[in-house]
Parts: structure tokens; sequence; C-alpha cells
């Protein structure tokens, strides 16, 4: 019988529902990207529910949107670049990724 081989941030991925909300959140919190960012409103960055909105469907987003964080980016969201965040990990920025594109699906408060 053939091995069944799983991406990482699904392995690694929190469990869907409340718990993974809670979970991305903490994982935002806890790699500082809501000084930047919120989930409903603009700060420096784009509110991560506007991000989730933009990208929803799409092929490859979640890797997109880990390689816009931890390589930076500039001119996608206005004249302020994000920063390169070298101290992210890849595993991270997945789960991150994942639980920003949940968003776009979850009923505002």
């Amino acid at each position: 019988m053939a091995a069944l081989v799983l991406p990482v941030w699904l392995v690694t991925a929190p469990a869907a529902g409340a718990s993974a909300v809670a979970d991305g959140q903490a994982l935002a919190t806890q790699r500082q990207c809501l000084g930047c960012h919120q989930v409903e409103a603009r700060r420096v960055g784009p509110p991560f529910r506007a991000i989730a909105q933009r990208f929803a469907g799409r092929p490859g987003a979640a890797r997109h949107l880990a390689d816009a964080m931890r390589q930076g980016s500039r001119g996608q969201w206005g004249a302020i670049p994000m920063p390169a965040q070298t101290r992210l990990s890849d595993t991270d920025a997945l789960r991150l990724a994942h639980w920003i594109l949940t968003l776009a699906k979850t009923p505002q408060p």
C-alpha cells in the first residue's frame, strides 16, 4: 500500500472551526502581525479579511501569502510596503496564510 503524503500545513494546521480561528489569531498575536494588521480594520497594512477576500479561491493563494510574509511585498495595497518577516518560519507563514484565507468565509461580527 502506498504511503499518504500530506503537506506540512495540513499536518500542522489546527482543527477546523472556532478553534482554528482562535489558534490563527493567537499565532498572529505571537508573531506580532497585529502591530500592523487587524482582522476587520485597516491599520498600517490591510485588514486580514480584505486580504482573504482578495485571494479567496485562487490556486496557490496560501503559498503566495506565505511568500509575501517572508519576503515582503510592495505596491499591492498602497504606498506602504510589507517588510520581509525573515524570523517567521515557513510553517508558521503557511499556518497564518491558511488562517487568513478562512476569514473570507467567516461571518463578520
